[in-house]
């Protein structure tokens, strides 16, 4: 048995060095099974048990030393995380360390885009880099313990934690999941600049009946599997430290007490063997869902489901003693929930390095703000543009419009706890600095994205009319969207869109910037603008990267990561549906309706009468200020067998007179399946840079286990038959070749 991680801290510092230990899987292993032999009941149970907001007081003090304890939400002053962790490594009986946990989503300091936003990047880099520097900030103050990634898939927008996460496609979502981990977790999990990464909410939460937080699901498990399980399956199998249960039941199981998913798919099948966190009290809400009679039994539940950690919901520490003293709970799983725990304090170096360099701390550094900065530009889509950017030379007059123009707090996003919004620069203060605070004129014409007063209007449209230009920065605020932020009416709050109307009446052409949490309905409002362009919340370093392509001095390629509906009544909408038998063909709307039609005038085909069908802006789309031409996609071979590949190649010509980067996608439809297929699913994807005039050649390899899917027996099957293959910019765009797939 290794002995150092036992060495007390005075005896660590008496060595006059930092030591690191790399310890071996089987080293950590065999460390814990000799702590495990030593505990009590109270002290594994202790373990198991995770607080919040207590900070150093004799509560949280006499928890600590009783071995009561084992991982800390949410302390952030360095000086009382050294404070506790002497606590437990010093007054407590073993010298257990603890966990300083904290919901570090999007950045910690130095704010990036929310993930829906760093989504539209299509970026693995951007994400990367943007969880790194999160965590380089973060555990300088202690915490070591982020409850991020969310790749939960989300294709209703209605859902307000939509922003915390990639979107609607089970591809993107798994790649740049699986970014973000990396960035967190680094290459080595026991660096003290490292976070434990955490996969959440297993499983089946973005699907949440009526988008609705914390509602109910019902997904087949052919569903869960070929969707909703994917991005976590490679969390599992890439090294993820945690998960985290979601809040919902599936087909009646609430996700804290489903053993089937916590333990037959997640650690059975998969293999894993991390630390699964209930989310915040989701053991105790068990008892609200009906699944649990009392306090005692969800406890019972969740612990025999594989829950190993019970967050703020004060089940395990009331009951899981008794629990276990009665056989409820055997010694073994109680063992099993410990021994998670402790393993991810040996791979994080804690028993090694418990405490931090209080001097350390650095955050805003110069190179993590132009990180943030890049990752928005190139996470900001361009909707609609009718030449009016980049913003002319002649330009000498810019009426800046509208409430989200010079909202520091606003323009940061969701989950921000440790948002301080003056490091935040917003559009406002940028253009002022590019264009000179003489030439820009500030009318915010509503004071907050949900003002109901017209009382600015008359002023607005008077600066509007004095413009050659008008930059319209709405959308929503931060508030609007995140954890029970969820809304039915999609379209811009407040009176922005009776503002934009007044704008628009004046003749001067409008550039409609928006800053959201979700996407929005917005179809009067682009009709009116002379362009369009989308910034999911954007963080610090917004107006930089904004002013920065509205200026021409960067160029737009964001692609968006979700569909964009054109009514509210719509959703969920997503790319990836299926055909149905008569899909949508033929359609008479309901303004073009004679009167008296008969009931099969208007085509009896799948769409709706008032808005037809489809998106408006599709999954994928994003417009640049080049024009890129795709060539029709070629394939090595007409067919495919197993063991082989078929490379696809596509030329993709830059067009436009300036370098521009271009996210080339690769979609693919089985067009026969024993289970409906979508028509069309994302394989693959690749960004290209290219020069004005350069044309690059693109490839993607497509081999079997790509086109395979769950079929009704639960096997995951690729099925002989005829596919379709498109290498195109967007979900609606591109020509497609034709291969089959033979098994034999």
């Amino acid at each position: 048995m290794n002995l150092k991680p036992f060495l007390t801290a005075a005896a660590l510092a008496a060595l006059a060095v930092s030591p690191v230990f790399a310890l071996t899987e089987q080293e950590i292993n065999a460390n814990v099974a000799a702590l495990i032999s030593k505990m009590t009941l109270e002290e594994k149970v202790g373990q198991l048990n995770q607080l919040s907001g207590l900070g150093y007081s004799p509560e949280m003090v006499n928890a600590i030393k009783a071995g009561n304890v084992g991982s800390i939400l949410n302390e952030t002053d360095p000086a009382i995380v050294n404070k506790l962790q002497r606590e437990a490594i010093e007054n407590s009986r073993l010298g257990i360390p603890l966990i300083i946990a904290r919901d570090v989503i999007h950045g910690y300091k130095t704010i990036f885009p929310i993930p829906l936003g760093q989504a539209a990047s299509w970026s693995e880099e951007i994400v990367e880099e943007g969880a790194r520097i999160a965590a380089e900030e973060a555990s300088s103050v202690g915490i070591r313990w982020t409850f991020s990634p969310m790749v939960d898939i989300a294709r209703d927008p209605r859902w307000g934690r939509m922003a915390e996460g990639f979107g609607e496609d089970p591809v993107l979502t798994t790649r740049l999941g699986m970014a973000m981990t990396r960035g967190y977790q680094g290459d080595d999990l026991s660096k003290p600049n490292t976070m434990a990464a955490c996969a959440k909410h297993f499983a089946g939460y973005g699907a949440s009946e009526s988008g609705k937080d914390y509602n109910t699901t019902w997904i087949p498990e052919v569903q869960l599997r070929d969707v909703y399980l994917p991005p976590f399956e490679a969390q599992a199998k890439g090294g993820a430290a945690t998960f985290m249960c979601s809040f919902n039941d599936i087909c009646g199981v609430p996700s804290s007490g489903n053993k089937h998913l916590l333990t037959d798919i997640l650690r059975d099948e998969w293999g894993w063997d991390g630390l699964m966190v209930s989310d915040w009290g989701s053991i105790q809400q068990m008892i609200p869902h009906g699944y649990s009679a009392d306090l005692r039994q969800a406890a019972e539940q969740a612990a025999n489901a594989g829950v190993d950690v019970d967050m703020e919901g004060y089940a395990y520490i009331g009951y899981l003693k008794d629990l276990v003293e009665k056989g409820e709970v055997s010694t073994e799983q109680l063992d099993n929930l410990v021994a998670n725990v402790l393993r991810l304090k040996y791979r994080l170096g804690l028993f090694e390095n418990p405490y931090i360099d209080e001097s350390k701390i650095n955050f805003y550094a110069p190179s993590s703000l132009a990180a943030a900065q890049k990752a928005v530009e190139q996470s900001t889509v361009l909707l609609k543009n009718d030449g009016i950017l980049p913003i002319k030379k002649g330009v000498k007059k810019i009426a800046v419009i509208g409430p989200m123009a010079d909202a520091q707090h606003d323009q940061a996003g969701t989950w921000v706890f440790d948002l301080e919004k003056e490091h935040c620069v917003t559009p406002l203060t940028s253009l002022r600095e590019k264009y000179g605070k003489k030439n820009v004129t500030y009318v915010p014409g509503v004071k907050f994205s949900r003002d109901l007063s017209h009382d600015g209007f008359d002023e607005a449209v008077k600066a509007a009319k004095d413009a050659d230009i008008v930059l319209f920065f709405a959308g929503e605020e931060a508030v609007l969207s995140g954890e029970a932020h969820c809304r039915t009416d999609l379209t811009l709050p407040g009176a922005q869109k009776e503002l934009m109307a007044a704008l628009a009446e004046t003749g001067t052409p409008i550039v409609m910037v928006v800053q959201a949490g979700r996407p929005l309905v917005m179809n009067d409002e682009v009709a009116k603008a002379a362009a369009v362009v989308y910034c999911f919340h954007g963080g610090t370093m917004t107006g930089p990267g904004l002013t920065a392509l509205l200026a021409g001095d960067a160029n737009f390629s964001g692609k968006l990561p979700v569909s964009f509906p054109k009514a509210s009544a719509q959703v969920p909408l997503y790319y990836a549906h299926k055909n149905t038998g008569r899909p949508a063909e033929g359609m008479t709307l309901i303004n073009d309706i004679p009167l008296e039609a008969g009931q099969t005038s208007t085509g009896c085909t799948s769409f709706y009468l008032d808005c037809g069908d489809g998106p408006a802006f599709p999954f994928g789309y994003g417009l640049s200020y080049n024009n890129y031409s795709y060539s029709d996609p070629k394939l090595s071979s007409a067919t495919l067998t197993p063991g082989e590949t078929i490379t696809v190649t596509c030329d993709v010509t830059n067009n436009g007179s300036r370098e521009g980067r271009e996210v080339v996608q690769l979609y693919v439809r089985d067009h026969v399946g024993s289970l409906i297929r979508p028509v069309k699913e994302l394989k693959d994807f690749a960004s290209v840079t290219l020069a004005p005039g350069e044309t690059k050649t693109v490839s993607f390899e497509i081999n079997p286990e790509m086109l395979s899917f769950y079929n009704a027996q639960l096997q995951k099957v690729t099925e002989p038959g005829e596919f379709s293959v498109w290498v195109a910019p967007n979900s609606e765009s591109g020509s497609p070749a034709s291969f089959s797939y033979s098994d034999k």
